[in-house]
């Protein structure tokens, strides 16, 4: 609360920067108070909440002229600073402006003032380095040698002095530890920390990405020690004031090569009528025990990793693939709810317990599909006992997705691509991921435990971490709705409260029409990024007032943290400390594993355009059809039916000089008024590839 009472206090019109003298004196605090108070506000200013002058004075930011956040820096010098306060505008910053700062740097800038249509500053302090190791490609001369970043947005050269090399070798990748900071016309220093092989040797380019990432394979010793004195098997201790679902027919639905089974499933119809869903969830609480070197180095990664090849988990294989999976026939700890449903989707009733179960099958997608839908008799034959639960859970799903659709839930069908890789990891395949009765199945399942869930929560009032998505800026509907004008359409309502069935309209409206990709990728852009979040503030796409995750706590943080809170209150030992702990905690918690899910989510996505550039060099002088997926002032990006999207750029589009309207997605002719704009179709010839920026460059047919 001290914090909040001191920018409260800083930021009234009439306060002026105070020396901390002068601020213990204006608190009145006892002598008691005043080391924990200078804590607070060195702290504050670590975090750029307040700023120090050089005169020793305390202030906010904005009262001072300043802006704190994150740099977005550009490959050709320049930047841009993501304020902290996602209401305000980004600020440019000129190279000559940089201060020495690199990418993702968490910076302080004075703004420049001045009638300028854009806010421009220059940084005058860093606060937070992002980039203590850098990755690169290594080249050496006889007396000394440089690293040319990986990430193009590090544009400068890190200088590496002999005695550094480390014996790395020509053209090797390496990782290199920044010993001195740029300057003025001096580049970074480092010194050569880890080899990761000839860049063009196979399995070299994902274990680049994995080190530019920080993404580690292996745990530390003492996680390592601790998962080793975790017993193999159950003891009946274990299962003292549990719930025993082990014959109940519990099932697991997951894909063909899924190791971390962390949802099981039961569905059947009740004599009144309604269908009982009972979710069970792998108890991960129950051996990632608070404050062990096992739980702070899953709340470090906060995630499990999917890159194109394989998995950095989030927990130990014997956690993640075997004691906490709930692989078939064996007994499982659990976190379990039992919902009662209506016939309208409506959860009339729900129970949250501890449990122990033992699943019966291990299913795949792809069988219940086939059960489902094709009517496959050997596969009914085979599981002919489970056969009317699974004929029951698609009609629970179904009235379930009709109740959310209903309510306004947006639902984005974009085509998700999966690569195929040989022995080498060499790219053989691009197929479009299938997304059946199965998949859409257990979704409904698991959003719906999440809602049950978050509302438990909220009603108790007591401090937890959800999952958000907050209602998309007034501006960026404005613009939605001015680019759709283009086709025919119309919003309903104000962009300052839009409703998410307004837009869940507007996608169905566009199914199986022309211009159903580029609406609903100019739909997708004008939406705000979902997050973790201490307040339930509800969740916009799904058009749900509660919303959490509870379902995946073996490859997400915030899951097992949800688990641990549940734990408490079932078992009756949440109390006031750990209330207090909570409301201390659950702030970092949401911001940190948001930062982590974003950098996951970039590591997964550069994995996967990585190998398509790699696929695409095969097809160079091939002619493909392709759409419009992009456009911009320098020219269009265009994507393949296979989901390969690559730049037409605007220097190669010579019959004609090209203008960009920015308000309709297009590029127009001068002389000719030829309109190229977003969602049309064209023909492009492959006509470049650069595998280190990872871009693919067409040509018009």
């Amino acid at each position: 609360m001290i914090k909040e009472k001191i920018l409260t206090y800083m930021s009234k019109e009439a306060y002026r920067p105070l020396t901390i003298d002068e601020l213990i004196e204006s608190f009145q605090l006892d002598e008691k108070d005043i080391p924990s108070f200078k804590e607070i506000l060195s702290d504050m200013e670590k975090q750029g909440e307040i700023i120090q002058t050089r005169s020793k004075r305390y202030g906010v930011p904005e009262r001072m002229n300043l802006v704190v956040g994150r740099l977005q820096a550009h490959s050709k010098g320049f930047g841009f600073i993501l304020s902290t306060d996602p209401e305000k505008e980004d600020v440019f910053v000129s190279p000559e402006d940089m201060g020495g700062a690199l990418h993702n740097d968490k910076v302080v800038a004075r703004l420049h003032k001045g009638g300028a249509r854009r806010r421009e500053g220059e940084i005058i302090r860093i606060l937070e380095r992002a980039n203590t190791t850098v990755v690169g490609t290594f080249e050496k001369s006889n007396n000394f040698g440089f690293v040319t970043p990986d990430e193009s947005r590090i544009n400068l050269d890190i200088f590496v002095p002999k005695s550094e090399f480390n014996k790395a070798q020509n053209e090797e990748i390496v990782v290199v530890e920044i010993t001195r900071w740029p300057e003025k016309r001096r580049n970074p220093e480092g010194r050569i920390i880890q080899k990761l092989g000839n860049k063009n040797s196979p399995g070299t380019d994902i274990l680049t990405i994995m080190a530019k990432y920080k993404l580690d394979p292996k745990f530390p010793n003492k996680v390592m020690k601790e998962v080793e004195d975790v017993p193999e098997y159950l003891h009946e201790d274990e299962l003292k004031g549990r719930k025993d679902f082990r014959d109940w027919p519990i099932i697991t639905i997951d894909g063909e090569d899924a190791k971390d089974l962390d949802d099981g499933i039961c569905v059947k119809k009740l004599d009144n009528g309604n269908f009982e869903l009972s979710v069970h969830i792998a108890d991960v609480s129950h051996y990632v025990r608070q404050g062990t070197a096992l739980d702070k180095e899953a709340y470090e990664r906060s995630t499990s990793v999917y890159l194109v090849d394989r998995v950095i988990p989030m927990l130990p294989e014997k956690l993640s693939n075997g004691l906490c999976s709930l692989n078939p026939r064996q007994d499982r700890l659990t976190m379990s709810i039992v919902m009662e449903i209506d016939g309208n989707g409506k959860v009339v009733k729900h129970d949250i317990v501890q449990g122990v179960i033992n699943s019966k099958e291990r299913m795949t997608y792809s069988d219940v599909k086939k059960i489902l839908v094709d009517k496959d008799e050997e596969l009914i034959a085979r599981y002919k006992e489970l056969v009317p639960q699974f004929r029951q859970a698609e009609e629970l799903a179904l009235i379930l997705n009709k109740r959310r659709k209903n309510r306004g839930a947006i639902d984005f069908e974009f085509p998700e691509a999966k690569v195929e890789l040989d022995g080498q990891g060499f790219p053989i395949k691009i197929v479009h991921r299938q997304r059946t009765i199965a998949e859409r199945l257990i979704e409904e399942f698991m959003l719906v435990a999440n809602e049950t869930v978050a509302e438990h929560l909220a009603r108790l009032e007591i401090p937890a971490i959800f999952r958000i998505h907050e209602q998309p800026a007034p501006e960026k509907i404005t613009a939605l709705n001015e680019f759709i004008h283009n086709f025919g359409y119309h919003l309903k309502g104000s962009p300052e409260k839009v409703h998410p069935k307004v837009l869940a309209e507007l996608l169905e409206k566009i199914q199986g029409e022309g211009e159903q990709r580029v609406i609903s990728t100019v739909t997708l852009r004008s939406m705000r990024q979902a997050k973790y979040h201490q307040d339930n503030k509800g969740h916009f796409g799904l058009a749900a007032k509660f919303y959490t995750h509870f379902t995946s706590p073996i490859r997400r943080y915030p899951d097992l943290m949800v688990h641990r809170i549940l734990k408490w209150i079932v078992t009756g030992k949440m109390n006031e400390k750990r209330v207090k702990h909570l409301q201390r905690a659950m702030p970092d918690v949401g911001l940190h594993t948001s930062t982590q899910e974003r950098k996951a989510e970039e590591a997964e996505r550069e994995t996967v355009d990585l190998k398509k550039v790699q696929y695409m060099e095969g097809h160079i002088g091939d002619e493909f059809e392709g759409t419009i997926s992009g456009v911009t002032n320098f020219g269009m990006f265009v994507e393949l039916p296979n989901t390969v999207e690559g730049l037409v750029h605007i220097s190669n589009m010579t019959d004609d000089y090209y203008h960009y309207h920015e308000k309709t997605y297009s590029l127009v002719g001068e002389k000719t008024s030829k309109r190229y704009r977003l969602g049309d179709k064209v023909r492009v010839t492959v006509a470049k590839i650069d595998k280190n920026e990872k871009i693919i460059d067409f040509l018009l047919v």
